[in-house]
């Protein structure tokens, strides 16, 4: 199985590119999924359903009259495709509509729905929200109880998931921090997110639960393997019963990522951005 960076080696992250103004699908390059799911274990059956919710929030192309159109696009890649797509792939991609002519946004969408599936291997739910919709998007801090004012040292900044930890007693809670930090795999540009931990089970300790997300502070992987090995850890480490796990990261290239993998029947991030989204 070839390794994440031999999968890389002709995606266009980390390497000079140009601004393509003209359509082109070709711009798109799958990663493969299964190579870094098999680092933490994950090799037959996916222990949980989810998806990838992308907002590009600088879409634009031109109408057949040659008048710029703009909208906020979403897409939804589910997890159980064979492939994620790499995001300045993504961003180039999106681009080389700038300069193009289509009929009307429903033409753009499909168009974009067939590409986003032919390369992630499985249908992408594609939704275009043209500016008479902006005023009713919603922007709000995610749900659940914070973490990141805990009065706690920390000091490890590596994945460590035997910083978790749980009580004896059983809960049902929803908590979250803002602190999340992880690194690009190419460039080692930080990303930022908030992550959210809805679960059912023993109790994790609060003080455990933030140093472990913590931790990730100097990790290298894409956003959604993040979400994957924190589902992971979780599950294995404390034994969860019903477990999603939310991650809504900020934009770069004017686009975010927006993973969510739940035992729990949750398919697909909820629709709202953070106050830093």
């Amino acid at each position: 199985m070839a390794t994440l960076r031999e999968n890389l080696s002709a995606a266009p992250l980390g390497h000079a590119t140009g601004h393509p103004e003209r359509y082109d699908a070709s711009l798109l390059f799958a990663l493969p999924r299964a190579p870094q799911r098999a680092e933490i274990g994950i090799t037959g059956a996916l222990p949980f359903v989810g998806s990838d919710r992308w907002t590009a929030y600088e879409h634009t192309w031109l109408d057949l009259r040659g008048k710029p159109e703009i909208a906020i696009a979403v897409f939804d890649v589910p997890a159980d495709s064979s492939f994620i797509i790499e995001s300045k792939s993504m961003k180039l991609y999106l681009e080389s509509f700038a300069q193009s002519r289509f009929a009307d946004a429903d033409a753009v969408a499909a168009i974009i729905a067939g590409d986003l599936s032919a390369t992630a291997g499985q249908a992408v739910v594609v939704t275009l929200i043209t500016p008479s919709a902006f005023g009713g998007l919603r922007i709000a801090v995610p749900d659940g109880e914070s973490l990141d004012d805990l009065p706690i040292a920390i000091d490890r900044y590596e994945v460590d998931a035997a910083l978790l930890a749980v009580a004896r007693e059983t809960a049902s809670e929803t908590l979250r921090t803002d602190l999340f930090r992880s690194l690009c795999p190419v460039t080692g540009a930080p990303d930022f997110a908030s992550i959210t931990i809805d679960y059912r089970g023993p109790r994790i300790e609060r003080a455990a639960l933030l140093r472990y997300l913590v931790s990730y502070r100097r990790h290298a992987a894409f956003h959604e393997h993040c979400v994957e090995r924190i589902f992971v850890d979780l599950t294995t480490m404390c034994r969860c019963e019903a477990l999603t796990v939310r991650a809504r990261f900020t934009r770069r290239g004017g686009l975010d990522i927006n993973p969510v993998r739940s035992n729990a029947g949750v398919a697909v991030s909820a629709e709202v951005r953070t106050p830093r989204q």
